[in-house]
């Protein structure tokens, strides 16, 4: 049995693969990415603490480019094995350029970037989390699991470290950490629930005891029941149910598609950038330097498609502004999509913030439903589909609670669920008060997006279509 203490060195798996000699006057570059997670989960329920766990992982891609008829192709093999002999690296190097040759000649191909950077971490070992990282959260949850209410919850913690080493001289390291956690609160009986949740990078930011408190306050406002038929109203999205909105968006912002006619950023006379949607002053942003959600500040791509392409590995990141004080500003374009379409390079981004409420002045989603005569107030939103690409309308589900707010209060709770119909360009366009960004995560791209801020939205007429009877 082979485990990662006996692994070639990561560094080492660069240098090889680097410098292997297959490939011959065919080989226009090759891309070596190994990363390695660590990760650390704690689980409870029926306020008890049930499980917990720490693993170790890794995964090695090689990235061949050869020169073939018609231009040059690019092949990617990736394998999840602990290596330890050279000779199974000399096996990914040959399935790569067998990969190439099947592929033929890709439409995404560049020349690989050449900057250099010097990287003082490269020879570093990889980052590893623990149990201990959970040891804040733990101090609160002996608290909260003491408690009168059922709590139920789960926790991880990541640190993945990432080598990136190309044939033109790039050698780049990182180390991403990814955290979050959620509770799920029910009474006594267990006929109700309320969920919560919030990301964090190492859990010193993260207080449990207020989770839960906010989760106990929604069981509050279910002791009171009411029955809503479906239509259009005035609608509180809190931040969690905004990130599941604007990722979806933000998704769709890719530059082939809309130049293409088949987004819902393809106009009549183009692409939809510098097109308004709103006068409010929104601004939906991916920044790798953003405090607290920060990402590689160099491209990583074992795939290519969706404005994502190997052949821009080691190219710089950078903050860009997909909306910009309520303007549509920039679509996602690979370094050869900007050059087919005379655009800029415009790399996709592992985080998303929106901003927009009155600078320092913003208000919290309490003091929005203080401020409110007549809304629904949201948890959350699921089961999120596309239902018209050209418009971008989605449907989905609210979830863990649909609350009524009148004359500034939380008066009760819809003793159903809605589906809506609604498209986050119109959400956009529709709302009519911005409050202050916080981190939170979305409940139902948790697992492939974790780093976001977002505000409370007042939208005046959210389209809630039917009743559902599902929790």
């Amino acid at each position: 049995m082979t485990t990662l203490s006996t692994a070639l060195a990561p560094q080492e798996i660069v240098e090889r693969v680097l410098g292997a000699g297959h490939g011959g006057a065919d080989l226009a570059g090759r891309v070596v990415v190994v990363s390695e997670t660590s990760e650390a989960a704690v689980r409870w329920a029926n306020s008890t603490m049930t499980t917990n766990g720490l693993g170790t992982s890794r995964r090695t891609t090689v990235i061949s480019l050869l020169r073939v008829d018609g231009g040059t192709a690019a092949g990617v093999v990736s394998s999840a094995v602990s290596i330890t002999d050279p000779a199974q690296l000399a096996d990914l190097v040959a399935a790569s350029e067998q990969a190439a040759r099947e592929a033929g000649p890709a439409d995404d191909a560049a020349e690989l970037p050449a900057e250099i950077v010097d990287d003082p971490a490269w020879s570093d070992a990889a980052a590893a989390t623990s149990i201990g990282v959970f040891g804040n959260l733990a101090t609160g949850l002996a608290e909260v699991l003491g408690g009168d209410l059922r709590q139920y919850g789960f926790a991880s913690h990541s640190l993945t470290t990432v080598w990136l080493g190309t044939s033109t001289g790039v050698r780049r390291r990182w180390v991403q950490p990814t955290g979050s956690v959620e509770l799920n609160v029910k009474t006594p009986d267990l006929e109700r629930s309320a969920w919560t949740a919030t990301g964090s990078q190492d859990f010193t930011d993260v207080d449990v005891v207020a989770l839960a408190a906010d989760a106990a306050r929604r069981l509050e406002w279910g002791d009171r029941k009411v029955t809503l038929p479906p239509g259009r109203y005035e609608t509180l999205l809190p931040p969690s149910a905004v990130a599941d909105l604007m990722i979806y968006l933000f998704w769709s912002m890719e530059g082939r598609a809309a130049q293409e006619g088949h987004s819902a950023l393809s106009g009549p006379d183009g692409v939809r950038v510098g097109e308004r949607l709103t006068d409010l002053p929104l601004t939906l942003t991916s920044d790798p330097a953003a405090r607290g959600l920060e990402y590689e500040p160099f491209v990583v791509a074992t795939s290519s498609g969706g404005g994502t392409s190997v052949f821009d590995n080691g190219a710089p990141t950078r903050a860009v502004d997909w909306v910009r004080d309520g303007v549509v500003n920039e679509l996602v374009y690979s370094r050869a999509e900007a050059a087919e379409f005379g655009t800029a390079f415009t790399p996709a981004g592992d985080n998303l913030l929106l901003r927009g409420g009155p600078s320092g002045t913003a208000s919290s989603i309490d003091e929005m439903v203080a401020g409110t005569e007549r809304a629904l107030l949201l948890t959350c939103l699921w089961y999120i589909r596309a239902v018209d690409p050209t418009t971008l309308l989605l449907t989905g589900l609210t979830r863990d609670g649909v609350y009524l707010v009148e004359n500034g209060e939380v008066v009760a709770e819809v003793d159903h669920n809605f589906r809506f119909n609604h498209s986050p360009l119109d959400v956009l366009r529709g709302t009519t008060e911005v409050g202050a960004t916080v981190p939170t995560i979305g409940r139902e791209w948790k697992d492939w997006f974790t780093r976001s801020a977002m505000p409370p939205l007042r939208v005046p007429d959210f389209n809630m279509s039917s009743v559902s009877l599902g929790r």
